[in-house]
């Protein structure tokens, strides 16, 4: 199974779309996770209309769009906890980490969020983090990035793109 993994849209308040080669990864995806932060109804109903199937949650800039705060689903037999890791850049991992744990029902599910509009890919307190970064490069990210992970069989391949 395909999955492809978006934050920070940010449109249209930081940018005006998703870029063309993201919108082709979201389009032939099986499934997306999206961490938040659309940013508007619009940019929630696009994405929505790009992806086979949606898991999304509410970031900070989402107050109008009636997402959770957290949102879990199993894919090929890996379990993601999705959350914006709303909140200060210090305790970050440890944040979302702390949330992965209270939601997962499994000892190897996978944590995705955004907010930082940085890529991140680690292993805080046994937990695995993923963090695809901002899809349009918004501020503060110096360039538009998204992640595609390959799921089977209880087994996860993460790989990072940029636009």
């Amino acid at each position: 199974m395909d999955v492809a993994l978006i934050s920070d849209t940010h449109i249209p308040s930081r940018a005006q779309q998703v870029p063309d080669t993201f919108r082709e990864r979201i389009e032939q995806a099986d499934h997306v996770i999206h961490a938040g932060d659309f940013d508007s109804k619009g940019a929630f109903a696009d994405i929505d209309a790009l992806a086979p199937q949606l898991t999304a949650v509410a970031g900070n800039m989402d107050p109008r769009i009636g997402l959770s705060a957290v949102a879990t689903t199993e894919l090929g037999g890996v379990e993601f906890i999705v959350t914006h890791g709303t909140g200060s850049s210090r305790g970050y991992e440890r944040r979302v980490a702390t949330t992965v744990g209270e939601y997962a029902e499994t000892d190897t599910a996978v944590g995705v969020s955004g907010h930082t509009h940085e890529v991140l890919d680690t292993t805080h307190d046994g937990v695995r983090l993923l963090n695809p970064g901002s899809a349009t490069g918004a501020q503060p990210a110096i360039r538009a990035t998204m992640m595609t992970a390959t799921v089977a069989e209880g087994t996860i391949d993460v790989a990072v793109h940029e636009a």
